[in-house]
């Protein structure tokens, strides 16, 4: 057979390896959760679901899906990349269908004491140097939400800018 794989197995053993042989190749690429590998899994293989859930069971088993250590990982990693906020986080660890306990979990241990007010001011910091300091109402209103879309706390953003606007104030009256 030309170009072709040869004849695919039609026993449940055949079916369950190939299904393996997938799953761990889509593995080696990069980490999944758990949800996203299932969906994946019946979506685009046709698998069916009680051969995935014995798939996903056996990965878990081996240590190849651990959607704790996954939330964690993409947390860690995407705070470290850009400067984003809780919210922001979870909303895409959702998106990676992370049960909600592993996300606060991993959330909890990558936003500890004080860690979101740093990188505020790491997002507040790079914006001021592409945009300059806010001058103005307007200018204010467009920081305020670059903050929010970051996922930031609304609490913390008006905090944080308003000691911005106070230390502006200063240094203008100095």
């Amino acid at each position: 057979m030309r170009g072709g794989r040869g004849p695919v197995a039609r026993n449940k053993s055949g079916t369950n390896e190939s299904l393996m042989t997938a799953a761990l190749g889509m593995l080696a690429r990069r980490s999944y959760s758990e949800g996203e590998l299932r969906e994946h899994l019946i979506a685009r293989r046709g698998a069916e679901t009680s051969a995935v859930e014995d798939c996903i069971g056996k990965l878990k088993e081996l240590g190849y899906l651990n959607d704790e250590l996954f939330a964690h990982n993409y947390a860690s990693y995407r705070v470290s990349l850009k400067p984003v906020g809780r919210a922001q986080v979870a909303r895409e660890l959702a998106r990676k269908k992370i049960s909600t306990h592993a996300a606060g979990d991993a959330l909890d241990l990558v936003f500890g004491e004080g860690e979101e007010e740093r990188l505020i001011d790491r997002a507040i910091a790079r914006h001021i140097r592409t945009h300059g300091q806010p001058q103005g109402r307007a200018a204010a209103k467009r920081l305020f939400d670059h903050l929010a879309r970051r996922g930031f706390e609304y609490d913390l953003i008006t905090r944080k800018l308003r000691k911005l606007k106070a230390a502006i104030e200063e240094d203008d009256q100095n």
